[in-house]
């Protein structure tokens, strides 16, 4: 029955869409969730365990806090110099409690749940993830919950917490804040005033002749319209339908209010719809002097602009007559321990060391990492870095990626028909009702 039970959950969960955010996988906003049943069905939580939500300490077999420990960490290749250094500083930090044995391997963050689950028992004991994954690794009972939870709660950032979290319970170690979107600017046509509002910044666009860039049709980006409207969005406790009302007749911002908006901003000459890669030619060329994007490509801007370069979380845009904030889906990185670490124990404090707040600062200092850790991320060295200071900033505008499948084509549709000026001539009202019915729909449909 225990069995029959998970392999449902992990059904539920496993149609979601989640969007892993990470620079090569920006040009589509979206990652596939596809795990298959048999995968969940052999895995049962470690030592008999009733609940893998329980956060009590397990100390059975390969507990010991003594003799040889042997412990394997992936993560991503990029990332092994500075590892090895944390992982070397773990070891002078517990010399003489245990002898270490501590490799890494290779293992991308974005295809971390599917090696794990096709076979936890040989899989790594630390390992890195984006947010997105969490859901399903404790779903399949693949991840052992923070034993010394309250302390990092009050170490990290509310946001990265709660990526972090599954009903109310810590499962990972937060690492990064940095995998979300903001306003890319060139300060040799804006100024601090003038990045404020979209409205305004159109404006200094239009007069130069150039254009500010986004992924319109693209729904991890096109949300930032929605998001602090007042309107309603999420994923359904199914786990696999959405809820929306966002073609709302009522309150102080109609769902009409929103796509009249949307339609005046597009029509803009100024205004710019490309992916990733055609953003970064733009601005090399010239032609686009702001845009909508991530930290993935804050060197190639800073290159392209110099000392020039500026970002700041997103603009205000105006609304139903007033100044709407424009909002963002934001992500994290984590570390996790795998439930079945024959030396959880020490597993467990190696993540916690690796994700500490002074190797966060190693992070940012030497691969331009945005740190979760509340004291990391407000020194003055982060707020230095304008891609970072930036992200931060707009994440408390921002909520978690958690969607069902049906959002992204019904946004991509909606969006497309906005590009092209509604040449139909469909009543706004009509768009928004189309709009939520795509977002809602039934995924057997």
């Amino acid at each position: 029955m225990k069995k029959k039970l998970l392999a449902m959950l992990m059904i539920s969960v496993l149609a979601v869409t989640a969007f892993t955010g990470c620079g090569n996988a920006a040009d589509t906003g979206v990652s596939e969730q596809t795990q298959g049943k048999e995968q969940v069905e052999s895995l049962e939580p470690a030592d008999g365990t009733e609940s893998v939500d329980s956060t009590e300490q397990v100390t059975g077999d390969g507990q010991s806090d003594s003799g040889k420990v042997t412990l394997k960490v992936w993560a991503e290749e990029d990332n092994f110099d500075i590892l090895s250094k944390m992982i070397d500083s773990f070891k002078q930090e517990y010399a003489g409690q245990a002898d270490f044995d501590i490799t890494l391997e290779e293992q991308s963050d974005s295809g971390l749940r599917d090696v794990m689950l096709s076979d936890v028992h040989n899989a790594a004991d630390v390992f890195s993830f984006p947010d997105d994954q969490l859901n399903v690794l404790v779903s399949a009972g693949a991840l052992y919950p923070v034993p010394n939870a309250d302390e990092v709660k009050k170490a990290n950032l509310e946001g990265s917490v709660n990526a972090a979290s599954y009903n109310d319970t810590l499962y990972a170690y937060p690492m990064t804040a940095d995998n979300g979107y903001f306003m890319y600017y060139d300060k040799n046509y804006f100024s601090d005033e003038d990045v404020k509002t979209l409205d305004g910044m159109l404006a200094v666009a239009e007069a130069s002749g150039k254009k500010i860039s986004m992924e319109f049709n693209s729904g991890w980006y096109l949300y930032a319209f929605f998001g602090q409207t007042g309107l309603d969005f999420g994923l359904n406790e199914d786990g696999v339908t959405n809820h929306c009302n966002w073609n709302s007749t009522e309150g102080a911002i109609k769902g009409t209010d929103i796509a009249d908006s949307l339609l005046r901003i597009t029509s803009s000459p100024a205004f710019l719809n490309q992916g990733d890669g055609d953003f970064v030619a733009s601005i090399k060329d010239g032609s686009v002097i702001a845009g909508i994007n991530g930290v993935w490509n804050a060197m190639d801007v800073k290159e392209a602009w110099g000392d020039n370069y500026g970002a700041v979380k997103l603009p205000t845009y105006t609304c139903a007559g007033q100044q709407v904030q424009m909002a963002s889906f934001t992500g994290y990185k984590m570390m996790g321990v795998n439930y079945y670490s024959k030396h959880r124990e020490w597993a467990c404090k190696l993540a916690d060391w690796l994700t500490n707040e002074e190797n966060q600062m190693i992070r940012f200092e030497e691969r331009n990492q945005g740190p979760s850790n509340i004291n990391a991320a407000s020194s003055d060295a982060v707020g230095q870095v304008p891609a970072i200071a930036a992200v931060i900033d707009q994440s408390q505008y921002g909520i978690l990626q958690r969607v069902g499948n049906s959002y992204w084509d019904a946004s991509t549709e909606f969006a497309n028909t906005i590009l092209a000026g509604n040449p139909e001539g469909l009543v706004t009202q009509e768009l928004m009702d189309t709009l939520v019915e795509g977002i809602t729909k039934s995924v057997v449909e």
